[in-house]
């Protein structure tokens, strides 16, 4: 029975043979390490008595993504002092209230909060939207911004029905195929941003005539996950079209390629990893994360952390974030070891579980995406990342 009606979630290290006194100390070592290590090791700083951010180290900014990903570090891990910080400066630096984009947040700030950019990426939102709901169960709801599940509703509001009566800017779905933007007013998506799981939680708790929305989105984002994988190596791009294919248009902002197997893309197999740990509802994408495992696992032997085309080709350059791909990887172990009855299929995710435990956290200028992919991942095996 899936998590969301049993209450249990499982601690694939303990299974593993990790005794609970190993798992929680070095839970404990991750965050202290992650929140409050040497300048070098540490993403979180605090700002004055009440605010702190979390550094991409590698841009030298703040994002939506690391802000709304180290919320839901501290409310899984009861952490309130910093979560409470982390959104204040959010609220404070990145919270639009005029223009266009009114109601989101500004994707980038520079560490002193002067703003990057105007325009706001789903992710970010989707996340935050999420963590603040669960605060609100967690811990309570204060005032302000601080009451979090009317903060988590009023986001949702807003990714809904921007451009609705008037009201400037598009929203971050497409209303019709319930897909999740890139960003807003664009016609394509990315496939890491495809959070079924937080989809069916936002059906029970977010605006009441947008509940069906949410309930139907979560179905969407499964099937679409299906067709974003490859068949052969359960590899996505970083954007795909709403088919699934990868999308290889020129974007008008960047010469990047975005339609091969790197970076964003890692975080699909995790997120199918913990949907299915979570609800236990499979229309085909968990298939994806076996796949991937067993791809990732064959080639392991000479260097697997590069960059591929989604059908597998190696293009012989180095990945840019190869500890994000081990860990997510080994995340998708919750999917398979959930549903598959396939022997090799299991051994193969145990030992990816096992090649999580003895990976250290990365070091050096790019460790911020590595690392907030890297907790979210302990979090997962451990049993720990929970539906509050």
């Amino acid at each position: 029975m899936a998590a969301f009606q049993s209450k249990q979630y499982r601690n694939l290290f303990l299974e593993s043979g990790k005794t609970q006194e190993e798992i929680d100390a070095r839970l404990e070592q991750i965050f202290q390490t992650f929140f409050y290590g040497s300048e070098e090791e540490r993403i979180y700083h605090p700002v004055g008595e009440d605010m702190g951010y979390l550094e991409d180290t590698g841009n030298h900014d703040a994002r939506t993504e690391g802000m709304s990903y180290g919320m839901m570090m501290c409310v899984q891990m009861d952490k309130k002092e910093e979560f409470d910080r982390i959104w204040k400066w959010a609220c404070t630096y990145m919270w639009m209230t005029d223009g266009r984009n009114e109601g989101y947040f500004a994707w980038s700030c520079g560490l002193d909060g002067t703003r990057n950019a105007d325009g706001a990426a789903p992710d970010g939102e989707e996340y935050f939207a999420m963590a603040l709901f669960f605060a609100s169960h967690r811990w309570g709801d204060g005032e302000g911004i601080f009451n979090y599940s009317e903060m988590a509703k009023k986001i949702l509001r807003a990714c809904l029905h921007k451009g609705e009566n008037g009201r400037p800017g598009h929203p971050m779905w497409n209303r019709e195929n319930k897909q999740i933007l890139f960003v807003a007013g664009i016609h394509f998506t990315d496939p890491s941003y495809h959070l079924p799981h937080f989809y069916e939680l936002f059906a029970l708790w977010a605006d009441e005539e947008d509940r069906a929305f949410w309930k139907e989105a979560a179905q969407a984002s499964r099937k679409y996950l299906k067709a974003a994988c490859h068949p052969d190596t359960g590899m996505n791009a970083e954007y795909a079209n709403f088919d699934g294919t990868p999308m290889s248009n020129r974007l008008p902002w960047s010469d990047d390629r975005h339609d091969w197997f790197y970076s964003d893309a890692y975080r699909t197999a995790a997120n199918i990893g913990l949907d299915y740990e979570w609800f236990g509802i499979d229309e085909g994408q968990t298939k994806a994360a076996e796949k991937l495992q067993y791809f990732l696992g064959e080639i392991r032997k000479e260097d697997p952390w590069k960059i591929y085309e989604v059908d597998g080709t190696c293009l012989n350059q180095d990945a840019l974030h190869p500890v994000a791909m081990l860990v997510t990887t080994a995340q998708a172990s919750l999917a398979i070891l959930g549903r598959s009855d396939d022997e090799a299929a299991i051994k193969l995710a145990w030992d990816w579980v096992e090649r999580m435990w003895n990976e250290p956290l990365r070091q050096g200028d790019r460790r911020y995406y590595d690392n907030c992919l890297y907790v979210f991942a302990f979090l997962a095996l451990s049993g720990k990342y929970r539906i509050w």
